[in-house]
């Protein structure tokens, strides 16, 4: 069975060094497929350096567009199943191996802060009352199951990744996220939950930004509008 994960970045040279070298001591066997977005600071550079797949674009061209793109040709190179986490740590590698395999009980699995067992530290109240308010606004818009739809840390099964219409996406930041959790529930896809603690990053800056939240808002009433 051939696994993969992919990891998007934008200059994230602080830890994209320390974060393939911790996949493999974990699990030696997995792929690992950096989708770098013209990072300044050397990022692809580095992962390439350390003998990582890099996916090179331009310049930054949206979270969305970089994991539809991966699944695409990931797809193509007949993988199994394809999971992808933030280059930052925030997301614990030690648990990439139980997201992985929660895939043999069901066909979407997503790491969940918000189930007992889960959760997040170092993060601000504000950013706490943000993270929650926003998930379960989305949850609430699109009647979604799962407990934590806006969290970047998941895993698929190549069978319902190929049911998404993967062309068709257009959702950027943590909408894409809550895009995907809809199809997948649209479909009839089992998504299987792991508590997780998410962790602030340590090195590097945060990416979202108050924009890409106003977007993220308009985008969940146009996916309950859609389609899919």
């Amino acid at each position: 069975m051939k696994n993969i994960v992919v990891i998007p970045t934008y200059n994230e040279a602080e830890n994209i060094a320390a974060m393939i070298q911790t996949l493999r001591g974990i699990m030696p066997e997995l792929d690992i497929l950096v989708v770098d977005d013209g990072s300044p600071d050397g990022t692809g550079d580095i992962a390439e350096g350390l003998g990582a797949r890099v996916l090179r674009r331009p310049r930054k061209l949206g979270l969305g567009t970089a994991y539809v793109t991966a699944f695409r040709q990931l797809l193509d190179e007949g993988y199994d199943r394809l999971a992808h986490m933030d280059a930052d740590f925030s997301h614990d590698p030690a648990s990439l191996p139980k997201l992985i395999a929660l895939l043999d009980t069901c066909d979407m699995a997503v790491g969940s802060r918000y189930i007992p067992g889960g959760g997040s530290v170092n993060w601000g109240l504000h950013r706490r009352i943000l993270s929650r308010g926003a998930n379960m606004l989305a949850r609430t818009i699109l009647g979604l199951r799962p407990h934590d739809v806006t969290g970047g840390f998941r895993a698929f099964r190549r069978e319902t990744l190929e049911a998404m219409d993967l062309a068709t996406i257009k959702s950027e930041g943590y909408s894409f996220m809550v895009e995907m959790a809809y199809r997948a529930q649209r479909r009839g896809f089992n998504i299987g939950e792991l508590p997780i603690v998410f962790r602030d990053r340590e090195k590097g800056t945060s990416k979202m930004s108050l924009r890409e939240m106003r977007q993220g808002l308009l985008n969940l009433f146009r996916i309950r509008l859609g389609k899919y």
